[in-house]
């Protein structure tokens, strides 16, 4: 590497295949619209948001020695990432993400990620072998769809152990996998309000319901948002409340990655933890509203 990279993000580096259709859909609808298909995956969607940030990710991943594989990294080129570090599978495809969205918001989505969790720690190489400074010292984004093992071994990992770790479960379906962050008491959680139920197995109301209870289970630090409701940021010293501005949604995967990349964007900035979050919620509007760039 010739540069040596501001944050790692670790997880799903992927192609999003995304229908969308301008009026409202529900299970089972045939509607006109149209089909998009975009780099993804949460760790390239913080990666890319980071970017725009000003600030200068290294992806760490894996993607296949495939046709569509070769195509992801020059689209990560083109967008100032760092991939040097992905592990390049000769036996794995690439990892794909499928979601159909109305106006009314997300209707269904099947995440592909098999390769990625197949691959396992060999994606962690970099940590391990210098091409990194050791121990890393700087801000670290994960995701959800590494599996549990290995969600294990980072937040119990030496070569972690100075990292500001912010880690986010990619979708409630794997809220479970963050349960290591909490035995621990290490990193951010950034979690939605029914991921937040799902990772304390019961059912939040509130948002600062919801962080106060994440705290007092072992994190470290948390962050819950609920779409348009009010979302909450929370250490074991302060907890702040803040009203996303309200707009019309345009777009919905991956707003939660905007919201998370902006948050750690801001704070390493050294915003307060009321800014921080103010910020983090009005460049998630933007980003459903339509108006940020991809």
């Amino acid at each position: 590497m010739t540069q040596s990279p501001d944050i790692l993000c670790i997880g799903s580096v992927l192609w999003d295949v995304i229908g969308r259709c301008p009026m409202p859909m529900r299970q089972g609808s045939d509607m006109p619209g149209r089909i998009t298909r975009l780099p993804g995956g949460v760790a390239l969607n913080i990666a890319m948001a980071l970017k725009r940030f000003g600030l200068n990710p290294a992806l760490l991943s894996a993607v296949g020695r495939d046709v569509e594989g070769d195509e992801l990294i020059v689209a990560c080129k083109a967008r100032g990432l760092m991939t040097d570090l992905i592990y390049r599978s000769d036996d794995l495809p690439t990892d794909q993400y499928m979601a159909v969205e109305g106006s009314n918001g997300l209707i269904a989505a099947i995440a592909d990620a098999h390769s990625l969790e197949a691959a396992g720690d060999k994606i962690l190489r970099p940590l391990e072998n210098s091409a990194l400074a050791q121990p890393f010292t700087h801000a670290v984004a994960l995701d959800g769809n590494l599996t549990v093992d290995l969600l294990s071994v980072m937040a119990r990992s030496p070569l972690l152990a100075q990292a500001d770790l912010r880690v986010a479960p990619a979708s409630p379906g794997k809220a479970m996998r963050l349960s290591p962050f909490l035995q621990t008491g290490r990193g951010t959680l950034y979690v939605n309000l029914e991921e937040a139920g799902l990772l304390c197995q019961t059912h939040f109301s509130t948002t600062p319901e919801a962080a106060r209870t994440l705290l007092t289970r072992g994190a470290h630090r948390a962050v819950v948002t609920d779409g348009g409701n009010p979302a909450t940021a929370a250490d074991q010293n302060i907890l702040r409340t803040q009203t996303p501005p309200p707009v019309s949604v345009a777009r919905v995967t991956g707003a939660g990655d905007t919201f998370m990349a902006a948050h750690i964007a801001a704070e390493l900035r050294g915003l307060s933890i009321d800014a921080a979050l103010l910020e983090a919620l009005d460049a998630a509007a933007l980003y459903v509203s339509g108006e940020t760039k991809i």
